[in-house]
């Protein structure tokens, strides 16, 4: 049974190593249009502009209609494009964006929570001292709770 999940999780990884880096997404898509368009001039016999610029419209998802693949290599390769563009690399985009939108501004830095932590001790220090000089234990100490007042 694991051996059925190693192709799913190459995969995911791969997706994952892919979508943490806009230049490796750039790099991809780029490399994708290319291919691409190299497989439409082999398969339809148009001339590398031509079948650039119909990878480029394909995988906009614009589809202008001014290039149509004829052969079934061609619409199989175009679909499979089609299909990378939508499942693929337009979510990773918005994904990669959206997660750099959502950041978390009121988060304290690393230096903030030492600098709080520190506070606190003294506070708690200070605290402690202060309880002492009044006979009062604090809750966090060992000694056992005092006696409440009679009035």
């Amino acid at each position: 049974m694991n051996a059925l999940l190693i192709l799913p999780r190459m995969l995911y990884r791969g997706l994952v190593w892919l979508a943490n880096s806009p230049k490796r997404l750039l790099l991809a898509y780029s490399m994708l249009i290319v291919i691409c368009g190299y497989l439409y001039h082999h398969f339809e016999g148009k001339s590398i502009g031509d079948s650039l610029w119909w990878a480029v419209v394909t995988a906009s998802t614009v589809g202008y209609g001014d290039f149509a693949p004829q052969t079934w290599p061609a619409r199989l390769m175009a679909g499979i494009l089609i299909s990378a563009m939508v499942l693929l690399v337009i979510p990773l985009i918005t994904a990669h964006f959206a997660s750099k939108l959502i950041v978390d501004t009121d988060a304290f830095r690393h230096e903030e929570q030492e600098e709080l932590k520190a506070n606190l001790r003294i506070t708690r220090v200070l605290l402690e001292e202060m309880a002492a000089r009044q006979g009062i234990t604090s809750p966090g100490s060992a000694d056992p709770p005092a006696a409440a007042p009679d009035r």
